[in-house]
């Protein structure tokens, strides 16, 4: 078992599920309109709840930095984990914050097309972490955060442990 150094889910925000929900509920009041019985509520069944999913969808993704929980922890030791993507903190050269007004250069002109990215347009800061791993051509990952700085002090910090 490995104890959990930082986690955080980067869900949509509030105002894009408002968005979503009045979307579907204007389509399916349109379809509502022209059609009679069945057909006039059938839409608001199904798009309200698919409008929903969507937004459960987006927001999935899951940032975790996890450490060694001493005894019995996994035999990877450290992790940072995005999503299914998993990285030993072993091979972390270095970690650094990526403020929202640098976020169009790092994804932009400077971004290393073999780069590992998880980018989230409604999260604007990221992580920088640089991989240091002859065996793997990925040269950095690049992820949204809402707290890079609590990231990094995790990484910081299960580097220091190993």
């Amino acid at each position: 078992m490995q104890s959990v150094l930082y986690s955080e889910r980067l869900r949509v925000p509030v105002w894009w599920w408002v968005a979503a929900l009045a979307v579907a509920a204007l389509l399916a009041a349109e379809v509502h309109m022209g059609a009679p019985g069945l057909r006039a509520w059938l839409p608001y069944v199904i798009l309200l709840p698919l409008a929903g999913g969507v937004m459960l969808w987006l927001g999935r993704l899951r940032v975790e930095v996890l450490g060694d929980a001493g005894n019995g922890g996994s035999s990877d030791g450290p992790l940072f984990r995005v999503g299914d993507a998993r990285l030993p903190v072993s091979v972390i050269a270095r970690v650094a914050e990526v403020p929202g007004t640098a976020k169009s250069a790092a994804l932009g002109r400077q971004l290393d097309p073999a780069a590992f990215v998880q980018h989230r347009v409604w999260v604007k800061p990221m992580v920088l972490v640089v991989l240091d791993d002859p065996d793997d051509p990925t040269p950095y990952w690049l992820v949204s955060t809402r707290k890079p700085a609590e990231v990094v002090a995790a990484l910081e910090s299960a580097r220091a442990s190993r």
